[in-house]
């Protein structure tokens, strides 16, 4: 038995998952802004309780790596650790994108992962069918042509939250934009390949892939706070 729990907290959603060799046993996911440290831990009783399988049988967590929100990759992270450290167990990082792009079904041969970044800024990484990397992750402004060199080519699929800015500016006959969302049950999925190959993450140094520097804003009405 070797089962992994998989926790995704990049984006508003809060998604927790217990697969058995990749395949899911449990899954809990709640949609609800500046819910993750309130609901998360309630989550990962219920998928063990529902998987039958508890936290002192995990073999290891996967958590969802960044890029996405500050917050709530922060606590995914620190829960995940913190379930590692107490249990002896490797922590295994997942690319969000990747995790993203992983779950799209059609025959698209290329497919672009966006999240959205605020303002008409998003994170985007580009794959192909087979999962191989076309072009690595960065953050970029949309704009028309942005993927143009992609879409003059054939189909291409654009998954994840910064689908809905994206389809505001780009209109090419070849764009799909679909309707897919960052969720624990594909972070648990590669977790397991990742798993047979042993590329865990070093557990003490480990920090999420935030992609842009953190800045608190700064109070206009205290200024105690600026």
């Amino acid at each position: 038995m070797t089962p992994i729990l998989s926790i995704e907290t990049a984006t508003d959603i809060c998604s927790v998952a217990i697969h058995e060799s990749g395949q899911l046993l449990s899954i809990r996911e709640v949609n609800e802004r500046g819910a993750h440290s309130q609901k998360i831990m309630g989550l990962i009783e219920e998928v063990s309780i529902e998987s039958g399988v508890s936290v002192k049988d995990l073999k290891a967590v996967a958590v969802s790596e960044g890029p996405g929100s500050y917050t709530g990759l922060r606590i995914g992270v620190s829960t995940a650790k913190g379930i590692c450290f107490a249990n002896d167990i490797p922590l295994i990082a997942v690319n969000t994108l990747e995790a993203l792009a992983f779950q799209e079904v059609n025959d698209s041969p290329i497919i672009i992962a966006l999240m959205d970044a605020r303002r008409m800024e998003v994170y985007s990484q580009i794959f192909g069918m087979d999962g191989e990397v076309i072009r690595e992750l960065k953050a970029e402004i949309l704009t028309e042509d942005l993927y143009l060199e992609y879409l003059e080519k054939g189909k291409v699929s654009f998954v994840g939250d910064g689908v809905e800015k994206s389809k505001s500016i780009i209109s090419h006959p070849n764009a799909l934009f679909l309707e897919n969302q960052v969720s624990s049950k594909s972070v648990g999925e590669i977790a397991w390949k990742k798993y047979e190959k042993s590329e865990f993450a070093d557990l003490a140094y480990f920090v999420p892939n935030y992609l842009k520097e953190f800045k608190a804003l700064h109070s206009k009405k205290n200024p105690l706070l600026s």
